[in-house]
Parts: C-alpha cells; sequence; structure tokens
C-alpha cells in the first residue's frame, strides 16, 4: 500500500489557514504574507513532509521546453556516447530536452524506462539497439507516444530502423583486409546467436559477419564465437593462437571487444600488423591517439542524429535507407596514421 499524497489543502489545515496562503509561501506570492503566518505554514509542510506534484505544476505553467526519450544500450562504448551527445545537441536546438536511459540490452529494464518516460509526458521516444522492439512498440502505441528505431532492433516491428549499412561494414572491413594488404586467411571475431550473448548487439554483429562472409565466401569464412565481452574476445583468440592456428587477419565484430582481442594477439607473441591485422568498427576520434590505432569502419553519427530526430518530432525527411560507412585506416591493418594532419579542433566522441 502505497500512502495517499499530502494535498494542500491538509497542509492549510495543519497550520489553520487557507490553501491559497500556502500556495503563497510555497511560490514566495505573489501576495505577502505575515512572518508569523509564513512560520506556521512552514512548521506544517515538515511536519507532513508536503512535496509538491511537480508534474502537475509543471503543466499548470507554459514552457519552453519540451522531453524527448533516448533509450540507449550501453553509454561506455563510443558510438553510443557519440550517438547520445549529438542527438541531446539536435534536440535541444529543437526545443527539447532528452530523457536518456541506459538499457544494457535488457528487455525489461527497456520497458521499465519507457514506462517511465511515458508518465514524464515525453513528446516522442528514440530507441537505440532495442532489446524488446515488439512490447515497446506496444506500449508506445497504447500511450500514444512516436517512437523511432535506430541502429538495429531486436524482434520485427512495423517501422523501418535508421542506421547504418552494417552489411556493408563487415564487407569494408574484409575487403580492405584482402584487396589492399593481402591478407587471403581472415577471420571474424564475434557471436550472434542467443547461445553466443544474452544482452549483447548480436543483430548488428550478424549483419556485420554476413557482410564479411560475402567477400571471403562461404568456404574460406571462419568465425571465432565470442560472447561479444572484453574477456570473451581475449580467451577466443588467445585460444586460438594458443593451438597454432594464427590467421593472417581478424575483423573484429565490435569496438568494446576490439582492444582486448589486439591485447590477446600481442600477448601470444605476434606483431601487428605484421604477423596479423586487424580491423574493427565504430572507433572514435581518440582511437587515432593510441598506443596502436585501430582501423576501423565507422558511421554517420551527425546524420543519424538528426534523422531519429526528423522521425521522432514528426518533421518531414525522406524515408531512411541505410546509410553508407566509411573506413578510417590506421596501423592495425597495416596503414600509416596521419596524426599530424587532423586539425586541432578534431571533435571527441
Amino acid at each position: 500500500m502505497t500512502a495517499e499524497r499530502v494535498t494542500l489543502a491538509d497542509v492549510a489545515r495543519r497550520a489553520g489557514t487557507s490553501t491559497a496562503v500556502v500556495s503563497y509561501v510555497l511560490n514566495d506570492g505573489p501576495r505577502p504574507v505575515s512572518e508569523a503566518l509564513r512560520a506556521r505554514v512552514v512548521a506544517a509542510l515538515d511536519e507532513l513532509d508536503y512535496r509538491p506534484d511537480r508534474i502537475a505544476r509543471a503543466l499548470r505553467r507554459p514552457r519552453r521546453w519540451k522531453q524527448i526519450g533516448l533509450l540507449v544500450p550501453d553509454l561506455t562504448l563510443p558510438l553510443f556516447g557519440a550517438l547520445v551527445g549529438r542527438i541531446e545537441v539536435e534536440a535541444r536546438g529543437r526545443d527539447h530536452l532528452t530523457l536518456i536511459g541506459n538499457t544494457g540490452y535488457d528487455p525489461e529494464r527497456e520497458i521499465e524506462f519507457v514506462r517511465a518516460f511515458a508518465d514524464s509526458g515525453i513528446d516522442g521516444l528514440i530507441v537505440v539497439g532495442s532489446a524488446n522492439g515488439p512490447a515497446t512498440a506496444a506500449l508506445c502505441r497504447r500511450e500514444r507516444i512516436p517512437v523511432v528505431w535506430v541502429h538495429n532492433n531486436r524482434g520485427a516491428v512495423d517501422a523501418p530502423v535508421i542506421g547504418a549499412d552494417h552489411v556493408r561494414a563487415g564487407a569494408l572491413a574484409t575487403e580492405h583486409l584482402v584487396t589492399v594488404h593481402g591478407r587471403t586467411e581472415v577471420v571474424f571475431v564475434g557471436g550472434f546467436t542467443p547461445g553466443d550473448v544474452e544482452h549483447g548487439d548480436r543483430e548488428t554483429v550478424a549483419q556485420r559477419y554476413e557482410g564479411y562472409a560475402s567477400v571471403l565466401g562461404p568456404s574460406a569464412a571462419r568465425l571465432l564465437r565470442t560472447d561479444l565481452t572484453p574477456a570473451g574476445a581475449y580467451h577466443a583468440v588467445a585460444a586460438r593462437l594458443t593451438a597454432g592456428h594464427a590467421p593472417h587477419a581478424l575483423v573484429i565484430g565490435t569496438y568494446g571487444q576490439a582492444a582486448a582481442a589486439l591485447r590477446a594477439v600481442t600477448d601470444s607473441g605476434a606483431r601487428v600488423p605484421h604477423d596479423i591485422a586487424l580491423v574493427g568498427f565504430d572507433g572514435d576520434a581518440t582511437n587515432l591517439y593510441g598506443q596502436l590505432p585501430l582501423t576501423t569502419v565507422r558511421q554517420p553519427i551527425d546524420t543519424i542524429a538528426r534523422h531519429a530526430l526528423d522521425a521522432a518530432l514528426k518533421t518531414p525527411a525522406p524515408a531512411p535507407t541505410p546509410l553508407e560507412v566509411f573506413l578510417t585506416p590506421a596501423e592495425t591493418c597495416g596503414c600509416a596514421t596521419a596524426i599530424s594532419s587532423l586539425p586541432p579542433s578534431e571533435p571527441v566522441g
């Protein structure tokens, strides 16, 4: 059982005055209140532990800012951090504040956030990497909240996903290793079945693997299965190399596993990129300043954010299609990193 909310009338009765006077004390006007009466009202507020209904207060007064909800799966990853930052800036430019929830790819947590955001009165919801698409769509439909899907979606919904061409990303990474650097035995590191990983971006990894396999062909494609955690990548790569089956190159399915896979290669005594070359995905600008910068295929963050806000706020825009990706060459594949050519104002993440 939950206690009933204390009202202005309750406070007024305790203080022996009117609700109007209580309101004047709470809002510091518009009419003056004597110090003695103010003291009685404040004492009553404290005794009853009165808490104002902030949602009702917000509804009564005119406001410039509206609200939009944003759900992301993992704020610690550069891709999602950059996307949140860009969406927040875009939304603020359209007079919307952004409520952010970190779902961890947990379907129950996703629904909890959607319910909480609906109660707060959001004008639209952007879901990045949904883990519970059908249930989230049904809840938003009941609450009459426009919902936009970004990056990927677990479960079929009757709406397009705004995001990059992940199949092309996998192909681009593999083509670079094969055609530019002459690597013939290329292994893909990642997992994309429920048996591989429960909470993780397995849909995106599956699409990247599809692109990888399209370049090599079914007979040459090799998958090193992991659970998409850094530890999973380290142990899988280390076990493969310890067994004496060193490939010419690795395509790392997620950025979160890239550093671990790179560490496993160097711990084995192999040289990067001389013995084993690596290409990953979604590295940010700071990646180029690492001890051994990772070659990555990147997504057009600004374009994705703009399309997502257009759709959430019902701004006329062309129907979204998979957006073009681009490769940023660096040292792990054998390309030189031209740090000196970067402008001083290069944005971070």
